[in-house]
């Protein structure tokens, strides 16, 4: 919990993380407003996180216990002021049914983004690439485009995480370029070993002002682990966390 104020210490102005549900909401909702934070983003519940599942929404059999995951995330959404959720898809096995899996996986962000819209929430999915975690369902930024044009729901977007991206596919530039009108969302980290943005093989310079030029005027996640510490590795980041250079680098990082 004292994350929220070394946030803003750190010139932060939003802030996400994987799953708030080990706390009340009215506890986290307080340290937001005492470091006057926004809860940019946060994930529906995915399961036995523990027994490494990674998410519930594909997995056929399992559709009460996501609506009732769901109403729980959409509760502290709704408490904490967050306009994002996270779905994350689950894991398949080689020999498992992907259709049935897809079916299931549709139906239930269906199901999500109609009950998020009432409350102006926006349902996100995000390919993740199979080096972290394998079996995972979703994997392409194709695939998570084509279900959002599927369905046609307003409120479903991609969350579109570069370090996944790169691992699976690379040629960033073009994807955003191709998909900026499905993503909500970015994230980002270093690529290959998912540390600072400024180590590895992607430029983010580039990258960044590109999505500027493109007309994205909205957060970016700043996911990824730290060499050292958090506030001792921001330097990247100076910039955008810069009050002065806030102007002409209008970037929102969580």
């Amino acid at each position: 919990m004292d994350r929220f104020s070394a946030a803003a210490r750190d010139g932060f102005k939003g802030v996400e993380f994987l799953f708030p549900y080990s706390f009340l909401a009215g506890e986290i909702k307080a340290r937001l407003d005492d470091s006057d934070l926004s809860q940019v983003l946060f994930n529906c519940p995915p399961g036995d996180w523990s027994a490494g599942e990674r998410g519930i929404a594909s997995l056929p059999g399992r559709e009460e216990e996501f609506k009732r995951s769901l109403e729980r995330a959409l509760g502290y959404a709704n408490a904490l002021g967050c306009k994002r959720l996270h779905i994350m898809a689950g894991l398949i096995k080689p020999n498992q049914d992907r259709a049935r899996h897809h079916a299931v996986f549709i139906r239930n962000l269906a199901y999500a983004a109609k009950q998020a819209a009432s409350s102006g929430i926006t349902v996100l999915i995000e390919p993740i690439n199979t080096r972290d975690i394998p079996g995972y369902f979703l994997n392409y930024q194709d695939e998570a485009q084509c279900i959002c044009e599927e369905l046609a729901e307003p409120n479903l977007k991609v969350q579109m995480d570069l370090y996944h991206c790169q691992i699976m596919e690379g040629d960033l530039a073009t994807k955003i370029r191709r998909g900026l009108h499905h993503v909500a969302h970015f994230q980002i980290a270093g690529v290959p070993h998912r540390q600072e943005p400024d180590t590895g093989e992607i430029n983010y310079g580039y990258l960044l002002s590109l999505i500027d030029e493109l007309g994205y005027d909205d957060w970016v996640g700043c996911e990824y682990h730290p060499h050292g510490s958090t506030s001792a590795g921001l330097g990247w980041a100076s910039q955008w966390l810069n009050p002065i250079q806030k102007t002409k680098n209008d970037k929102h990082l969580a």
